[in-house]
Protein backbone atom coordinates (compact mmCIF):
# COMPACT_ATOMS: atom_id res chain seq x y z
CA UNK A 1 0.00 0.00 0.00
CA UNK A 2 1.06 3.55 -0.65
CA UNK A 3 -0.15 7.02 0.14
CA UNK A 4 -1.51 8.90 -2.85
CA UNK A 5 -1.44 12.65 -3.38
CA UNK A 6 -4.86 14.22 -2.81
CA UNK A 7 -5.73 16.64 -5.58
CA UNK A 8 -6.79 20.19 -4.72
CA UNK A 9 -9.77 21.79 -6.47
CA UNK A 10 -7.88 25.04 -7.02
CA UNK A 11 -5.25 23.64 -9.34
CA UNK A 12 -6.53 20.30 -10.64
CA UNK A 13 -9.41 20.04 -13.11
CA UNK A 14 -9.50 16.22 -12.87
CA UNK A 15 -11.94 16.79 -9.99
CA UNK A 16 -14.44 18.29 -12.45
CA UNK A 17 -14.41 15.36 -14.88
CA UNK A 18 -16.74 12.38 -15.02
CA UNK A 19 -15.18 9.06 -14.02
CA UNK A 20 -15.22 5.96 -16.19
CA UNK A 21 -16.92 2.70 -15.23
CA UNK A 22 -14.55 -0.02 -14.03
CA UNK A 23 -14.84 -2.84 -16.57
CA UNK A 24 -12.48 -5.31 -14.88
CA UNK A 25 -11.45 -5.74 -11.26
CA UNK A 26 -7.75 -6.44 -11.50
CA UNK A 27 -4.71 -5.98 -9.29
CA UNK A 28 -4.47 -2.33 -10.31
CA UNK A 29 -8.01 -1.60 -9.03
CA UNK A 30 -7.44 -3.60 -5.84
CA UNK A 31 -4.20 -1.70 -5.17
CA UNK A 32 -5.99 1.58 -5.85
CA UNK A 33 -8.66 0.70 -3.27
CA UNK A 34 -6.02 -0.17 -0.67
CA UNK A 35 -4.00 2.98 -1.39
CA UNK A 36 -7.12 5.13 -1.22
CA UNK A 37 -8.09 3.65 2.14
CA UNK A 38 -4.60 4.27 3.54
CA UNK A 39 -4.62 7.82 2.16
CA UNK A 40 -8.09 8.52 3.60
CA UNK A 41 -7.09 7.30 7.06
CA UNK A 42 -3.77 9.18 7.00
CA UNK A 43 -5.68 12.38 6.08
CA UNK A 44 -8.38 11.86 8.76
CA UNK A 45 -11.13 11.70 6.13
CA UNK A 46 -14.34 9.68 6.15
CA UNK A 47 -14.36 9.08 2.40
CA UNK A 48 -12.24 9.32 -0.71
CA UNK A 49 -13.09 8.97 -4.40
CA UNK A 50 -10.60 7.96 -7.08
CA UNK A 51 -10.67 11.38 -8.86
CA UNK A 52 -9.35 12.89 -5.63
CA UNK A 53 -6.12 10.96 -6.21
CA UNK A 54 -6.11 11.72 -9.94
CA UNK A 55 -7.72 8.51 -11.23
CA UNK A 56 -10.90 8.85 -13.30
CA UNK A 57 -12.42 5.52 -12.27
CA UNK A 58 -15.71 4.93 -10.43
CA UNK A 59 -14.13 3.77 -7.17
CA UNK A 60 -14.70 5.07 -3.61
CA UNK A 61 -13.75 4.18 -0.06
CA UNK A 62 -15.72 5.25 3.01
CA UNK A 63 -15.40 4.77 6.75
CA UNK A 64 -17.69 6.78 9.03
CA UNK A 65 -16.54 4.81 12.08
CA UNK A 66 -18.45 1.62 11.24
CA UNK A 67 -15.70 -0.10 9.24
CA UNK A 68 -14.14 0.33 5.81
CA UNK A 69 -16.43 0.19 2.77
CA UNK A 70 -14.85 -0.25 -0.68
CA UNK A 71 -17.17 0.35 -3.62
CA UNK A 72 -16.66 -0.10 -7.35
CA UNK A 73 -19.10 1.51 -9.79
CA UNK A 74 -21.41 2.74 -7.00
CA UNK A 75 -24.74 4.30 -7.85
CA UNK A 76 -27.53 5.63 -5.70
CA UNK A 77 -30.72 3.72 -6.44
CA UNK A 78 -33.02 5.35 -3.89
CA UNK A 79 -33.09 8.36 -1.58
CA UNK A 80 -35.43 9.37 1.24
CA UNK A 81 -35.80 12.31 3.57
CA UNK A 82 -33.51 15.28 3.95
CA UNK A 83 -30.73 16.40 6.24
CA UNK A 84 -28.64 19.55 6.29
CA UNK A 85 -25.26 19.56 7.94
CA UNK A 86 -21.71 20.87 7.63
CA UNK A 87 -19.42 19.23 5.10
CA UNK A 88 -15.79 19.55 4.22
CA UNK A 89 -13.59 17.78 1.71
CA UNK A 90 -9.99 16.62 1.54
CA UNK A 91 -9.78 18.18 -1.95
CA UNK A 92 -11.24 21.48 -0.72
CA UNK A 93 -9.21 21.91 2.47
CA UNK A 94 -10.03 25.54 3.28
CA UNK A 95 -13.82 25.63 3.02
CA UNK A 96 -16.70 24.15 4.98
CA UNK A 97 -20.41 24.70 4.59
CA UNK A 98 -23.85 23.24 5.06
CA UNK A 99 -25.18 20.96 2.34
CA UNK A 100 -28.63 19.40 1.97
CA UNK A 101 -28.51 15.66 1.31
CA UNK A 102 -30.87 12.73 1.51
CA UNK A 103 -31.14 11.30 5.02
CA UNK A 104 -31.38 7.72 3.78
CA UNK A 105 -29.90 6.24 0.61
CA UNK A 106 -29.58 2.83 -0.97
CA UNK A 107 -26.44 2.25 -3.01
CA UNK A 108 -25.78 -0.48 -5.53
CA UNK A 109 -22.15 -1.33 -6.29
CA UNK A 110 -19.60 -4.06 -6.83
CA UNK A 111 -17.33 -5.13 -3.99
CA UNK A 112 -13.64 -5.91 -4.42
CA UNK A 113 -14.43 -9.60 -5.00
CA UNK A 114 -16.69 -8.76 -7.94
CA UNK A 115 -19.98 -9.35 -6.11
CA UNK A 116 -22.96 -7.09 -6.71
CA UNK A 117 -24.00 -5.53 -3.40
CA UNK A 118 -26.60 -3.13 -2.05
CA UNK A 119 -25.99 -1.03 1.03
CA UNK A 120 -28.31 1.22 3.03
CA UNK A 121 -27.00 4.32 4.69
CA UNK A 122 -28.61 6.85 6.99
CA UNK A 123 -27.30 10.05 8.52
CA UNK A 124 -23.54 10.46 8.10
CA UNK A 125 -23.17 7.32 5.98
CA UNK A 126 -25.88 8.53 3.58
CA UNK A 127 -24.09 11.89 3.40
CA UNK A 128 -20.75 10.18 2.70
CA UNK A 129 -22.28 8.00 -0.05
CA UNK A 130 -23.76 11.08 -1.73
CA UNK A 131 -20.60 13.17 -1.34
CA UNK A 132 -18.24 10.51 -2.73
CA UNK A 133 -20.52 9.47 -5.60
CA UNK A 134 -20.84 13.15 -6.55
CA UNK A 135 -17.04 13.19 -6.94
CA UNK A 136 -17.36 10.47 -9.58
CA UNK A 137 -19.49 12.85 -11.64
CA UNK A 138 -17.21 15.87 -11.20
CA UNK A 139 -19.46 17.51 -8.58
CA UNK A 140 -17.91 19.07 -5.48
CA UNK A 141 -19.71 19.82 -2.21
CA UNK A 142 -18.97 23.54 -2.72
CA UNK A 143 -21.40 23.41 -5.68
CA UNK A 144 -24.18 22.53 -3.22
CA UNK A 145 -23.44 24.71 -0.20
CA UNK A 146 -26.58 26.33 1.20
CA UNK A 147 -26.43 30.11 0.74
CA UNK A 148 -24.97 31.92 3.72
CA UNK A 149 -23.30 28.88 5.29
CA UNK A 150 -19.94 28.86 3.46
CA UNK A 151 -17.00 29.44 5.79
CA UNK A 152 -13.30 29.80 5.11
CA UNK A 153 -11.00 28.09 7.57
CA UNK A 154 -7.34 28.84 8.23
CA UNK A 155 -7.93 32.44 7.09
CA UNK A 156 -7.94 31.47 3.41
CA UNK A 157 -10.06 33.16 0.77
CA UNK A 158 -11.68 31.45 -2.20
CA UNK A 159 -9.11 31.40 -4.99
CA UNK A 160 -11.43 30.00 -7.61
Amino acid sequence: MALRQIRNYIDDDVLRKKSKVVEKIDEKILNLLDDMAETMYQSNGVGLAAPQVGILKRVVVIDVGEGLIKLINPQIISMEGEQQDIEGCLSVPDIIGEVKRANKVKVKAIDEKGNSIELDGTGLLARAFCHEIDHLDGILFIDKIVNGTKKYINNHEDKK
